[in-house]
């Protein structure tokens, strides 16, 4: 039987920089099991927007830290041929007067508080940004210069590369069909390419993670949503890489939208989707009444798109918990099992340093941010990580 030192299972982008992060610590004898192949899963349908813009500052500190990685990506891999694909575009976000103005206010003075770089802008500076937008009912914009997007994919792939070239072993399509459990303790995992056994395994299940919950016989408060993007062709108005992307607190769906394929829109909402009873990746049905009522969201932003056509369009799977954050740590009474599940659509902007503090929780290192307050015992004791906009993927 195959042993390792540590095992993980997931290679989306969470999984493949854990796993970058431990051979970087120092494990010798570490594997990357998938169901697929690297990055394929909910990691390909990522919108890839990259903020530190959060209103929990452990997200804002996790966001600070991987931003600076993704901004000396090839250096810190090790690698001059890898790219996140970063358009450095920035970030605007923008309230009315009314409720969700004072938590704007507060979480941009957050972001300053550790250290930050973020602007107000009056309305004249933010058309000149984005001429495209209109801003006459925005009582406070926000502007984070150095933020943008990037290539979710493109992350996952180069950290698997990079683990890889330090000694991990990488295996695709491998289905991990339950734990093995000794005396109280994780002992490996059975597949589908057989039994392989380890002290310490990793699970990044994302929208899986209810198969973890059947093989420990513990509840893991996770449940699957389907998200639809659309990408908008508007004949009148171009909205191209140089400007920002734009998070408008005022839309019923608390929009986001940024430049796709140079020229397009690339927008969705960011707030509670469809609730699906398992893990799906099949593309689901987008709806005409949600097209046309998203259409008439971005018309009120930006006038020219009210006769814009759809370009393409997708549907995404979050795997969100009841505050819409992560758990992150170990479980209480099983050990040599830490996890990383319920993103909830904050994945791929956090996976650096997600990566880096789940390799040290693994290895018994001390962490560089705490994992106290993602830990799974906050839905037992009520001292959940909640947004100050409401319910939904901006927190």
């Amino acid at each position: 039987m195959n042993t390792y030192e540590v095992i993980i299972i997931g290679a989306g982008v969470i999984g493949s920089s854990i796993a970058f992060h431990l051979a970087r610590l120092g494990a010798k004898n570490v594997l990357l099991l998938d169901r697929g192949s690297i990055g394929a899963g909910t990691t390909s349908q990522s919108s890839g927007i990259l903020r530190t813009h959060y209103s929990v500052k452990e997200n804002i500190e996790l966001a600070r830290q991987s931003w600076d990685v993704f901004n000396r990506f090839p250096e810190y891999l090790g690698d001059e041929e890898a790219s996140c694909g970063m358009v450095k575009c920035g970030y605007m976000i923008a309230a009315p007067e009314g409720g969700k103005l004072e938590p704007l206010r507060a979480s941009l003075q957050q972001q300053r508080n550790q250290g930050v770089k973020v602007e107000v802008l009056s309305r004249a500076q933010a058309r000149e940004l984005l001429p495209i937008a209109r801003f006459d009912d925005a009582a406070l914009i926000g502007y984070e210069p150095e933020a943008g997007f990037a290539d979710a994919y493109l992350v996952a792939t180069s950290f698997a590369r990079a683990a890889r070239r330090a000694g991990v072993t990488v295996k695709e399509h491998v289905d991990v069909r339950r734990l093995l459990v000794e005396n109280g303790r994780v002992a490996g995992v059975s597949t589908s390419a057989g039994d392989l056994r380890a002290a310490m395994v990793i699970s990044t299940q994302s929208i899986w993670t209810p198969d973890l919950s059947g093989w420990i016989g513990r509840e893991l408060p996770l449940v699957p949503e389907r998200h639809a993007v659309l990408a908008l062709e508007c004949e009148a108005a171009k909205y191209t890489f140089s400007m920002p992307v734009f998070k408008d607190l005022a839309s019923p769906g608390m929009l986001y939208c940024r430049s796709y394929g140079g020229s397009q829109m690339l927008v969705s909402e960011g707030v509670m989707g469809e609730k699906l009873n398992g893990a799906e990746l099949e593309q689901g049905d987008i709806p005409v009444d949600y097209i046309i009522e998203v259409g008439a969201q971005v018309a009120e932003r930006f006038p020219a798109y009210e006769t814009s056509g759809i370009a393409s369009s997708w549907t995404g799977v979050y795997d969100v918990t009841p505050d819409w954050n992560p758990v992150l740590g170990r479980l209480p009474g099983l050990e040599g099992l830490v996890v990383g599940y319920g993103f909830s659509g904050h994945g791929f902007k956090l996976a650096p340093m997600v990566g880096r503090i789940l390799a040290q929780e693994a290895l018994g290192l001390p962490t560089d941010v705490s994992l106290d307050a993602y830990s799974i015992e906050r839905f037992r004791t009520g001292a959940l990580l909640r947004g100050k906009y409401g319910v939904g993927a901006v927190s």
